[in-house]
């Protein structure tokens, strides 16, 4: 019998047996569905939490790989990627470059995010310096065709006086895109520095100017992610899209419900939860894509409560979780993030992380696993 692992919760007796979700099965077809993808740090290079990222490459990519043999299409470089927290744009091109080759080599679906955070973090950027920022981004993900994903931008957010500014910025940039691009909006609740974004603190104002982007260029919107945590939000905004323009959702709280739908319409995923989640989320679109609705709620309903967890406030440090039961996965030898960013999360919150991941079956070697957890609370001062 599994021996307990004594949680600062209370005893937890692991499972002995993961999901049997093995790579492979059809493809998707009732839903796109991207999963974002975490980056593994090197952890024996010798660095300051101030310095650039230094990236485990292999130990990246085959992540992503294993995120390919499951059907899901990986969403590169984006915030799950430590984007403005431990990755700058150098490390974030190379990793999309380097992802780019392996997708072309495996046959993966990928997007990346193209943003402007080689502009300095603090000051007052022009609007052209914002433009330019955006294009050389844009270039470097269409010299390596990958479909861009326009991410909310820090810079845009201090430069821009009004909502006419962010018209004008992503018209320049839709107009310049060769290929339909995916729009994204980060709420502050991920980010701090984009509250406002849009042109104004009021939603329902932000939500018109983001409408009117779409609207005036749908051609170059293949669709738009969304990650408000706000279910109604994300539907009423869905019901007002043009034809043909796709909604990702980008729910950690509400993926289920969203992406089952309504009889007005669905959206499709791009999450950071499925960087977990990814075997399961695969299997359960696939129970989707039969038509069976229940099967598929009743597959991804019951992970909400870690995803919720992982994502509780302050949001923006849902990766520390993520990296965190990516180790005890076995998917990296290590526990140690970019920017240091492995303290981000206190001992009982990532117990818990375990207790819930483990719970669902989301490990492959449960034994692994705890043995893993264990050494972390020895680390943290013996167990109790």
């Amino acid at each position: 019998m599994t021996a307990p692992v004594p949680l600062p919760q209370g005893p937890y007796t692991p499972r002995t047996t993961p999901l049997a979700l093995a790579p492979g099965g059809a493809p998707l077809t009732s839903r796109t569905v991207f999963s974002a993808a975490h980056v593994v740090a090197d952890p024996y290079a010798d660095i300051s939490p101030d310095d650039p990222a230094a990236v485990d490459w292999e130990s990246t990519l085959a992540f992503r790989r294993h995120l390919w043999s499951h059907g899901l299409g990986v969403a590169e470089a984006m915030d799950t990627a430590q984007r403005g927290m431990g990755l700058d744009w150098a490390g974030a091109a190379e990793l999309i470059r380097r992802s780019a080759a392996e997708a072309k080599a495996m046959g993966g679906r990928i997007a990346c995010g193209v943003g402007t955070d080689q502009l300095p973090a603090t000051g007052e950027p022009t609007l052209a310096e914002v433009r330019s920022a955006y294009e050389e981004q844009l270039a470097l993900a269409e010299e390596n065709a990958v479909q861009p994903i326009l991410m909310a931008s820090r810079a845009l957010a201090r430069a821009a006086g009004g909502p006419e500014d962010y018209l004008s910025t992503y018209a320049h940039l839709l107009r310049q895109a060769s290929e339909p691009v995916i729009l994204h909006w980060l709420g502050p609740m991920f980010d701090p520095a984009l509250d406002g974004y849009w042109g104004s603190g009021d939603l329902d104002e932000a939500t018109d100017t983001f409408l009117k982007v779409i609207a005036e260029h749908p051609d170059k919107v293949d669709g738009i992610k969304i990650s408000l945590l706000d279910a109604a939000r994300e539907i009423d905004v869905r019901r007002r899209l043009p034809g043909g323009v796709r909604c990702y959702t980008g729910d950690d709280f509400n993926y289920p419900e969203l992406i089952a739908g309504d009889e007005q319409g669905f959206s499709h995923a791009l999450l950071g939860i499925f960087d977990p989640l990814g075997p399961l989320a695969a299997h359960a679109v696939r129970v989707l894509d039969t038509g069976d609705v229940a099967g598929f709620r009743a597959l991804l309903d019951p992970t909400v409560e870690l995803s919720r967890h992982l994502f509780q406030p302050p949001t923006r440090f849902y990766k520390t979780g993520v990296v965190f039961l990516a180790w005890l996965a076995g998917h990296q030898d290590h526990f140690t993030m970019a920017g240091g960013l492995q303290s981000a999360r206190s001992l009982p919150h990532l117990a818990k992380a375990y207790e819930l991941a483990d719970g669902l079956g989301l490990f492959p070697d449960p034994e692994l696993a705890a043995h893993r957890m264990r050494a972390l609370l020895a680390v943290h001062g013996g167990t109790r």
